[in-house]
């Protein structure tokens, strides 16, 4: 157990925050876990999850990972980017309403630049979906997000 809510590690907010806990995490990995609850922003009329939505939950896990690490170093919490998956796998088409599902990330490349590969399994009852998640940190997110502000036209 964690001493930090998932809202003061996750970049998101309210619904889109999709993991419910983390259970435990370490230099290397993170295991989190979530319950498919009907009604939510991304479930389908019978209350399951389509599977693609296992990425998302695979990246809120790897955002939790490194939200845990700043709080455990006494750091600011920064925003992240999932670039992109390779080789995402699952064995089902959904996962169904009241199913708990178990997300394990493992970092595999991490370096100095922010660019980081994590190895990432999420694992229900009769449910197994694999990937691995390509993310980036900038070093100063806000800088790097923030837009030049648009020139005036010498004819205002």
């Amino acid at each position: 157990m964690i001493p930090w809510p998932l809202a003061e590690l996750l970049p998101h907010a309210g619904d889109m925050i999709l993991i419910d806990q983390v259970d435990g995490f370490d230099e290397e990995q993170i295991h989190t876990r979530t319950t498919v609850r009907p009604g939510g922003l991304f479930n389908r009329a019978d209350g399951s999850l389509p599977a693609w939505l296992g990425v998302e939950l695979m990246a809120q896990s790897v955002a939790a990972y490194a939200g845990c690490r700043a709080r455990s170093l006494g750091q600011p919490v920064e925003l992240g980017f999932l670039l992109g998956t390779r080789k995402y796998q699952c064995d089902v088409e959904c996962f169904p309403a009241g199913a708990e599902l178990h997300i394990h990330a493992l970092r595999s490349l991490e370096d100095e630049n922010g660019m980081g590969v994590f190895e990432c399994h999420l694992r229900g009852p009769g449910i197994h979906a694999s990937a691995r998640l390509n993310v980036y940190r900038p070093p100063q997110a806000a800088s790097y997000l923030a837009e030049a502000a648009p020139e005036e036209s010498p004819h205002d």
